[in-house]
């Protein structure tokens, strides 16, 4: 993910001017917004200087979207085909390809060639990189590591911005050529330790390698294959795959409108993992991202270094606020996240529309000052969603959908994500221009109406097995979940724990042959018991519902 954040910042996001006379301004903006595109010998060297070649140079940029989503849209068939391992490293090959021709182009062709195959590369493993996370971990780790994975992205696409900055004092070929190598720092990274890595074990059932998933399982939780709780396991993924395929329904029947058996929600799950990643890009984080180099270079009359310098600072605030969620994810819980981060940034685009409509009022005697004033909120706005949305949407469709529809549901949403991620870039400067301080109307609304969707349509998946919720689904055909108080707790329910209890007592009798195995389960099971009195004591864990009982029982 941090490859991924980085070969998203290095280049940078202009956007074309429709006059000549936005020319220079135009490429003051860019420049700042970070990235190579800009620099004097990548645009000497390519013949992209000029007005006359703007739009060109936005579609150099732009079509690296246009790659990313059909990368993702190859992971539909290709990552369950191949695995989740294989898949990251294909997706990484192809990438240093993409790699190898942008930084050797003397063309805009050859780099135009560059950014789709690079982006093809980079579409296949944000398809698949949250998903073998997502089936390698423990249900308390799950949503962590998937939040770290997507703050690494984020210290990526901040070292670009602090690399691009760094050569922007130099002059030649090494301005640009340099920071496009350097992802090769973190490519080598990934071919040195992704073979080293696990399967899913999920993946291997469905596959039928049985044997090595409870190997993999075994290491996970540090024990033997003996121990009841990984028999148990095993068990309950092989029925999740077995269920799968006497109810599931395939791809090219959902296509053609067949949802074949309702048990097993396909639809409605798709949907609602998709629909994490489209609202991620609808909450307007690209748009803060284009229109805060023109409020601080336009508005509010900064240098163009200082206003570089302060938007490379702005995304190291975005990365350590991005932090609190990461302890808070499993605490909070998805949906809390989500609404607490929606309503964040709808204040925050309330008060910037507030403010850029008295810096566009004629003759308003303080405009600078509440020019200034809104630079305050775009950084808040940044908080909200490091906190609430920068992980979530990449986490949730990893664990809403169904195994045997797991990476086609995350392929599914990174599609999305780059498709609304291209559409929103596209509308960005001719909304600003014909629409002024009326278009940040638009995503106050957006962002205003996510916490109602999320709150009435979306199932908690923190602290839940991913077996967990596939039977929620099985069990719960309502769309509206809001009522349903085990669907919205963001503590694991309590039958859901007594029917684990039940089968992991079973599988010890099974296994009683190996009893330090057994042994071992028991003083874990122990140790949650005193954690649980522990937390009790403390006032009752998992009082969701403010009815005085918790919702974890004692194992």
């Amino acid at each position: 993910m941090t490859l991924f954040g980085y070969d998203q910042g290095v280049f940078g996001t202009p956007h074309a001017p429709n006059t000549a006379a936005h020319w220079s301004i135009h490429r003051s903006i860019v420049y700042l917004a970070g990235g190579v595109i800009v620099t004097q010998d990548f645009l000497d060297t390519l013949k992209l200087n000029g007005p006359e070649n703007t739009s060109l140079v936005g579609t150099v940029t732009a079509l690296y979207d246009v790659g990313c989503f059909f990368g993702a849209v190859a992971a539909f068939s290709l990552g369950e085909r191949l695995g989740r391992k294989k898949s990251i490293l294909l997706g990484t090959t192809v990438m240093s390809i993409g790699a190898i021709l942008q930084i050797s182009a003397y063309s805009t062709a050859q780099m135009i060639a560059g950014r789709i195959v690079a982006g093809l590369g980079n579409g296949l493993n944000t398809a698949t990189a949250p998903v073998w996370q997502a089936e390698t971990s423990q249900a308390h780790w799950r949503g962590k590591l998937v939040v770290i994975e997507m703050i690494l992205n984020i210290a990526g696409f901040s070292l670009s911005n602090w690399i691009t900055y760094g050569f922007s004092y130099a002059s030649g070929p090494i301005t640009w050529r340099f920071p496009l190598a350097f992802q090769f720092v973190f490519i080598i990274i990934l071919f040195a330790t992704v073979p080293w890595l696990p399967e899913s074990p999920r993946w291997l059932i469905a596959h039928g390698g049985i044997d090595e998933a409870e190997q993999i399982i075994a290491d996970l939780e540090s024990t033997t294959i003996d121990d009841p709780w990984v028999v148990t396991e095993s068990k309950e993924i092989q029925w999740a795959v077995q269920f799968e395929r006497e109810h599931g329904v395939g791809w090219w029947d959902l296509l053609r409108g067949r949802t074949g058996d309702a048990k097993t929600s396909t639809v409605r799950r798709l949907i609602l993992g998709g629909g994490t990643q489209a609202m991620q890009q609808l909450a307007g984080i690209n748009v803060t991202s284009y229109y805060l180099p023109t409020v601080l270079i336009q508005s509010v009359g900064l240098e163009e270094k200082l206003a570089r310098l302060l938007a490379a600072c702005n995304s190291v605030s975005y990365l350590l606020f991005s932090l609190i969620a990461i302890p808070n994810v499993e605490r909070w819980g998805r949906r809390k996240l989500m609404m607490y981060g929606a309503a964040g940034q709808c204040f925050c685009y309330l008060i910037i529309t507030v403010l850029l409509r008295y810096n566009e009022k004629p003759g308003y005697p303080a405009a600078k000052e509440v020019a200034s004033a809104s630079v305050a909120f775009f950084f808040l706005y940044y908080v909200f969603f490091g906190i609430g949305w920068q992980g979530v949407p990449w986490l949730y469709p990893t664990e809403i959908n169904s195994l045997s529809m797991r990476t086609k549901g995350a392929a599914l949403g990174t599609a999305s994500n780059w498709a609304f991620n291209f559409m929103v870039v596209e509308i960005t400067p001719i909304g600003i221009q014909n629409l002024q301080w009326k278009f940040y109307i638009i995503w106050t609304i957006f962002n205003a109406s996510f916490v109602p969707i999320v709150y009435l349509f979306y199932p908690e998946t923190a602290d839940r097995k991913l077996e967990d919720i596939d039977r929620l689904f099985r069990e719960n055909q309502n769309i509206l979940i809001f009522r349903d108080k085990d669907a919205i707790s963001s503590k694991r329910p309590a039958a859901y724990i007594e029917h684990e209890q039940r089968e992991v007592r079973r599988n010890s009798s099974v296994v009683s042959a190996n009893p330090e195995a057994v042994r071992k389960r028991l003083a874990k099971m122990n140790l949650a018991n005193d954690e649980i009195d522990a937390d009790v004591e403390k006032g009752g864990l998992g009082d969701e519902n403010g009815d005085g009982f918790g919702h974890h029982q004692k194992i």
